[in-house]
């Protein structure tokens, strides 16, 4: 009798696990970074961003059209190789995912945002800067920091007036990310009235620089920019050391991290370097954004690099905007996330009719004793 009330028992608690497996909802987030190469760092932490906001989110139990939902992470790198980005777009799509974070560079996020697009998925990208982005006219690409031209612009500007640079060389990569930066800081600069002396390039696996650095050190500049990454800016520095040239070195956010003293491995002196972040928090916000830093190094065992929050924050707007819907399918979802109007742990959140973020920060940093300094927020 006891063993007949045993199975009868358990039985009730299969069903029981049954019915709240099918009260569950499954939503799987997509993220997609290089977390290979040179950009690994940034790609690592951008994925841990968004791991941080669905562990609160299953931590919390958020509902969704009155199902508890469970969040799940599907995450690619795309070694910031457009044709990888597509890859693991098309992969993302063929999963199923609800929504897409992502991707870290504007030359892989550029070229599969049309694959989201025709499939109706959205995609907040954290730190993508080329304006084209959002430009396509697609409705389901999201960008949650101020683009290049408002980077790009606002160095162009800054050099001129504040640093006072009359001669510049202009140096990029040759990726979308890099030359639009690039293109936006000559725009801005020549404006402002400064001389572009010369515009040079590279790649964005470049490790020795010394024909292109020759050429810089005979136009006798006073700023030199680059539009690029950290892993190379971080060599470009050192060999500008060993050449004696002594110009300010500038550039975007792809430069603008912890990891370039180390990069530059002692050419980086003091005020040497000013760059800019896309994204930033005044006073005000200053608590919520550091509590999520002692989080993450709590989590994680080591700093943010950049855009971890930004990751954390588009992933709590999606999950926010399919419960304010009450649904995680992307065509009832995505209208409402185009009228959001929240705030994270980047400060205030709403997009326009592109899908740009409104009211765009950015943060002017230099080095000093080997760390980032910030000069400045503007917007």
């Amino acid at each position: 009798m006891k063993h007949a009330l045993r199975i009868t028992a358990l039985a009730a608690l299969a069903v029981a696990a049954q019915a709240a497996s099918a009260q569950e909802l499954v939503v799987r987030i997509g993220h997609v970074a290089a977390t290979s190469g040179g950009a690994a760092h940034l790609g690592k932490d951008n994925e841990n961003g968004v791991r941080m906001a669905l562990d609160e989110l299953n931590a919390k139990g958020l509902t969704i059209g009155g199902r508890k939902a469970k969040f799940e992470l599907l995450a690619e790198d795309d070694a910031a190789d457009p044709k990888q980005g597509t890859a693991a777009a098309q992969k993302l799509v063929d999963a199923k995912v609800n929504g897409v974070v992502g991707h870290l560079n504007s030359g892989t996020a550029i070229p599969a945002s049309r694959i989201y697009s025709d499939a109706g998925i959205p995609q907040i990208a954290p730190s993508v800067t080329n304006p084209k982005y959002t430009a396509q006219g697609y409705k389901t690409t999201f960008r949650m920091v101020a683009n290049d031209a408002q980077l790009g612009g606002t160095l162009g500007r800054y050099a001129v007036e504040k640093l006072k640079a009359r001669t510049i060389v202009v140096i990029d990569d040759r990726t979308a990310y890099g030359q639009g930066v690039a293109n936006e800081f000559e725009k801005a600069a020549k404006a402002a009235g400064a001389n572009i002396a010369k515009r040079e390039f590279t790649n964005d696996k470049a490790t020795d620089f010394t024909a292109i650095l020759t050429s810089v050190k005979a136009a006798k500049p006073d700023v030199v920019f680059f539009g690029g990454m950290d892993a190379v800016g971080g060599p470009m520095l050192r060999q500008m050391k060993q050449l004696g040239i002594n110009a300010r070195f500038m550039g975007g956010d792809g430069i603008c991290t912890a990891e370039l003293p180390k990069l530059a491995t002692g050419a980086l002196a003091d005020d040497m370097v000013t760059c800019a972040v896309a994204g930033g928090v005044e006073a005000g916000q200053r608590g919520a954004l550091d509590k999520f830093k002692a989080d993450y190094r709590k989590r994680f065992g080591q700093d943010v690099q950049i855009y971890s929050p930004y990751t954390y924050d588009a992933t709590m707007v999606m999950a926010e905007a399919m419960a304010k819907a009450g649904s995680a399918e992307p065509a009832k979802y995505l209208p409402v996330l185009a009228a959001i109007s929240t705030k994270g742990v980047t400060g205030p959140i709403a997009f326009d009719a592109k899908g740009d973020i409104k009211n765009g920060a950015l943060t002017l940093y230099t080095f000093r004793g080997g760390a980032m300094a910030e000069l400045a927020v503007v917007r």
